[in-house]
């Protein structure tokens, strides 16, 4: 998909289908007909006044997702006109407009075009955070996450008439801010194609995306881009003593392997770093899941395909400050050589864990990870892992759970998640809450029960972290959708990818 911008008229411009994201002037409750705009009079002639017609009888009063396809009456200007609605301009936000870039991208499939012109959208109104820059990248974003389809193994495509959306453009009404809108456009696909990249790992299956595979996928980045990538094999792991990730992996004929990513955009300055657990399929070991649902397993690796699409992203926009990306991955399966419940292991750090369930292993190769860390020095350290159905219990599929040491980095994060629309909520970290971790013969036992299960699986990674401050993204209820959306449908949803960017930005700024 190309996607560029331009300045030109709403009624002469000539294309499939122009698409107006719509804010809704006439405020929340109030069911009265939409005014129709002085500057859209060119445009409803155009449409033979079906427009203000449409209007009038309150077939479209811009309520948030709704939409209205219309038609041109003559031979000149847009074809077909799409109207958006992105609801009240008191209370826009990015994420409407993200929406409203899915909606369109979804629509022009459905009447089979492979182009399209939005137009810019007026970010006015509001509470005054929302910029031109952050509205058009946002709707940028979604034009390109609600494009993806995926149908790599389909004998032929799921939809063949439906043209894939190859050309979009942003068109504006004057250059005044032409400068801005080009570049939130460059970004805005940037990180829609970054995300995709990362639907695109975890959505592919257990026999295919293997941890060798992500390896080579990270170092394919490397060719291109601003990266240095290093792969750890077994036989490394083992002379670093990571003990954790090779129990694990002891249970799987598929060899484990830690991808070092590392881009250098910050000079001296010690880096950030990202970890992202890669447990490419997740039977559960010896403590073996139930059968139903576990091919959905798969997505195991959604907080790899975060940090590996996030280092691109990152390589790709180029901000000055040093990155390293972390991603232990193995395949957790249960075998004659498995780890076993009741198992003593030896940390990279060299803490030794009480296994009590082989189902809790992500925060095993996780803790090797932060441990490898620390020889970075790094000023901030987050993690992105789907590691506790209870945090699916505690937030739904809505919002990602937080928790870390640092108060400055937990707020940065609810910042960058509140701009990038991946939104987290903080758990605490209570000292007592480390008593359910106790093992009676070990440092520490890798689970502390069902009561807060997703905290005292985020005090076991910070067991690991030492002083370094560090945060905890458990994307459990977020890394897959059931349902469909505006951007997303049904499957991996590369959630992270655009939390991790903001952030990252946001602290070379």
């Amino acid at each position: 998909m190309k996607i560029t911008s331009r300045v030109g008229s709403l009624s002469e411009i000539e294309t499939p289908l122009l698409v107006i994201p719509w804010c809704q002037e006439s405020g929340v409750e109030e069911e009265v007909a939409e005014p129709l705009p002085e500057n859209l009079g060119d445009l409803d002639a155009a449409l033979g006044g079906t427009l203000g017609r449409a209007l009038t009888a309150g077939d479209f009063r811009a309520k948030k997702r709704q939409s209205l396809l219309l038609y041109r009456m003559g031979t000149q200007g847009p074809q077909r006109v799409l109207l958006i609605g992105v609801g009240p301009r008191a209370a826009l936000v990015a994420e409407r407009l993200r929406e409203a870039g899915g909606q369109a991208a979804g629509r022009a499939r459905e009447v089979g075009v492979a182009e399209l012109c939005v137009a810019a959208p007026d970010a006015a109104g509001g509470d005054g955070s929302l910029t031109l820059e952050a509205a058009v990248r946002a709707l940028v974003e979604g034009l390109v996450l609600g494009a993806w389809r995926f149908d790599e193994f389909r004998s032929s495509p799921e939809s063949p008439d439906s043209p894939a959306l190859e050309k979009v453009e942003i068109l504006m009404a004057d250059r005044a801010g032409q400068g801005v809108v080009s570049a939130a456009v460059q970004v805005g696909e940037v990180l829609g194609r970054a995300q995709n990249f990362a639907r695109e790992l975890a959505v592919r299956p257990g026999n295919v995306a293997t941890p060798a595979y992500l390896a080579e996928q990270a170092q394919a980045l490397s060719k291109d881009l601003d990266l240095e990538v290093t792969v750890l094999t077994p036989h490394a792991m083992r002379e670093e003593g990571m003990g954790a990730l090779l129990a694990v992996a002891a249970g799987s004929d598929e060899e484990p392997r830690f991808i070092v990513m590392e881009y250098k955009g910050g000079g001296k300055e010690a880096p950030l770093v990202l970890v992202g657990k890669g447990v490419t399929f997740d039977s559960g070991g010896l403590s073996l899941k139930p059968p139903a649902g576990m091919e959905s397993m798969k997505y195991d690796m959604s907080g790899a395909a975060a940090v590996i699409g996030a280092m691109k992203a990152i390589a790709e926009l180029g901000p000055k400050v040093n990155v390293v990306g972390l991603v232990p991955s193995v395949e957790n399966l249960p075998s004659a050589h498995s780890m076993r419940p009741g198992d003593i292991i030896r940390a990279h750090s060299g803490t030794t864990i009480e296994v009590l369930n082989t189902d809790a292993e992500g925060r095993l190769i996780l803790a090797d990870a932060l441990s490898y860390a620390a020889r970075y020095e790094p000023k901030a350290m987050v993690d992105a892992a789907t590691l506790t159905g209870a945090a699916v219990i505690a937030l739904g599929h809505h919002a990602i759970v937080l928790m870390g040491t640092e108060p400055d980095l937990l707020e940065q994060l609810q910042e960058a998640g509140e701009r990038s629309g991946e939104r987290v909520w903080q758990l605490p970290l209570w000292e007592e809450y480390r008593e359910q971790l106790k093992s009676d013969i070990a440092d520490i036992k890798n689970t502390g029960g069902r009561p807060a299960g997703t905290i005292t699986a985020g005090m076991f990674l910070r067991e690991f972290v030492g002083s370094i401050p560090w945060a905890h993204l458990d994307i459990a209820g977020t890394a897959w959708a059931n349902e469909a959306g505006p951007y997303q449908p049904k499957g991996p949803t590369g959630v992270g990818v655009r939390l991790f960017t903001e952030w990252v930005i946001g602290r070379a700024s």
